[in-house]
């Protein structure tokens, strides 16, 4: 498995302390990297949660924030009167974490799950809440006694974040980009020159273009890890390369009638990546993607279709899309400096023709005081405004699909399990395997 610590860059919060302080009257975000001003004013989330042993009451829960601003002091800033690295005073842990009892967990975790736009409802406040429900009358016959909870923004949290916490371990980021590895010129001004084009391209596509809000949903699914792991050894394809096909196969439906596309799915997916370079974000570990995948009607040869898709992909220099990505960001930034209402809401609501996102978070795998009690499944996702986002959430025993999509979307979940048990039940042929073939998830990340 690829790390994806962060110790390798380290940041001073004490100076970042004295930075917040002298620009809090300017602007509470103005320590945010270009990466984090975008998701934050697209007010994207993020969420965790997971089922515990323990009976959970408000000062447990508080102490609980309270360990995770310590191996995650990221949460600390970002908001009016923020002390970046400090730990909060009482007042701010009762008014970010909450307890309520209810009588069972049906419906849950889905039910629970939302687009978190109360995150940002007061300024004076951090940029997440942690809340936990707990069963009246104690575990029920699962072992169940409370449901764990948390919503934040996606500016100070992302998925590596979430598997470090489960871990008991430091998610603390240092100074992300490598000022050693530099891009070269040419590469830094084609990209420049791309980025402000595509951002220009989009803001006016997105005054045209941009759809009107839909209807939306959430929905979970937890599939074992065995169960996938066997599929894509007698499929010859990597895991993830199986569960991007099984997701967006099943959501795009059979038959001439297609949800996304009758001839191509377009997708953005996310990955780790060690090779860090001085024009990545300074912030977030994450790297995007882009794909297009062929649309088959027969699975087997389209997830194999899939899986020579991402090969093609990473065998290329993966820095190249975030790099200019990164550069839109810092571009759409600083039109904002100047012109204060662009970007424009409808702007936060274009997809520039990606139908869906697709996610996979370092595997979460429960250790220490953070994770005391906690049971697997664990669920971990991401709403954004203008994408049908599926992320994979590996644990010991399970991988879990959370979705965050248009209700439309939602309505063909089922599905995937339906066609993971077709394709089971197939005589599938013994194929030789690439090397990266029926690879686990922990090393494809």
């Amino acid at each position: 498995m690829k790390s994806f610590s962060s110790s390798s860059f380290a940041n001073n919060h004490a100076e970042l302390l004295d930075l917040a302080l002298a620009a809090v009257n300017r602007h509470p975000q103005a320590l945010f990297t270009d990466f984090q001003w975008f998701l934050y004013e697209a007010r994207d989330t993020v969420f965790f949660t997971a089922f515990s042993k323990e009976t959970l009451d408000q000062a447990k829960l508080e102490n609980l924030v309270a360990g995770m601003v310590a191996l995650a002091p990221q949460l600390t800033h970002g908001f009016v009167g923020a002390r970046p690295g400090q730990p909060f005073p009482q007042h701010i842990l009762s008014a970010i974490s909450s307890v309520e009892l209810v009588d069972d967990f049906d419906s849950t975790p889905d039910s629970t799950l939302s687009k978190s736009t109360d995150i940002f409802a007061h300024e004076d406040l951090p940029l997440f809440r942690v809340s936990a429900r707990v069963r009246r009358g104690g575990p029920d016959a699962e072992g169940r006694a409370s449901q764990i909870l948390v919503r934040s923004s996606h500016a100070v949290l992302e998925g590596s974040d979430s598997a470090l916490l489960t871990r008991s371990a430091s998610a603390g980021h240092g100074i992300m980009s490598d000022k050693r590895n530099k891009v070269g010129l040419w590469a830094r001004i084609r990209s420049t020159a791309s980025a402000w084009s595509m951002a220009f391209i989009y803001l006016s596509l997105a005054t045209i273009l941009a759809p009107k809000e839909k209807p939306w949903g959430f929905r979970t699914l937890a599939l074992s890890r065995h169960r996938l792991r066997r599929l894509a050894n007698r499929l010859g394809v990597r895991q993830r390369s199986l569960m991007f096909a099984l997701v967006t196969h099943a959501l795009n439906g059979d038959g001439p009638d297609k949800h996304m596309s009758k001839k191509v799915i377009g997708a953005a997916y996310t990955m780790l990546d060690g090779r860090r370079t001085d024009a990545d974000d300074d912030f977030f570990r994450v790297r995007a993607l882009e794909a297009r995948f062929q649309v088959l009607d027969d699975f087997v040869a389209y997830v194999r279709k899939v899986d020579e898709t991402v090969d093609q992909i990473e065998k290329k220099d993966i820095t190249r899309f975030q790099t200019t990505i990164n550069e839109m960001f810092k571009a759409l930034r600083n039109i904002n400096r100047v012109m204060p209402f662009l970007p424009g809401k409808r702007f936060w609501r274009f997809n520039g023709g990606v139908h869906v996102v697709l996610t996979l978070v370092p595997p979460h795998r429960t250790y220490g005081p953070m994770a005391e009690g906690m049971i697997e499944p664990i669920y971990c996702g991401a709403y954004h405004p203008a994408a049908n986002i599926c992320t994979f959430c590996p644990g010991r025993d399970f991988v879990t699909l959370n979705f965050s999509m248009e209700t439309r979307h939602i309505a063909n979940v089922p599905k995937i399990e339906a066609l993971l048990e077709r394709v089971e039940a197939m005589d599938l042929p013994v194929l030789p395997r690439r090397a990266a073939a029926g690879q686990s998830v922990d090393e494809a990340i």
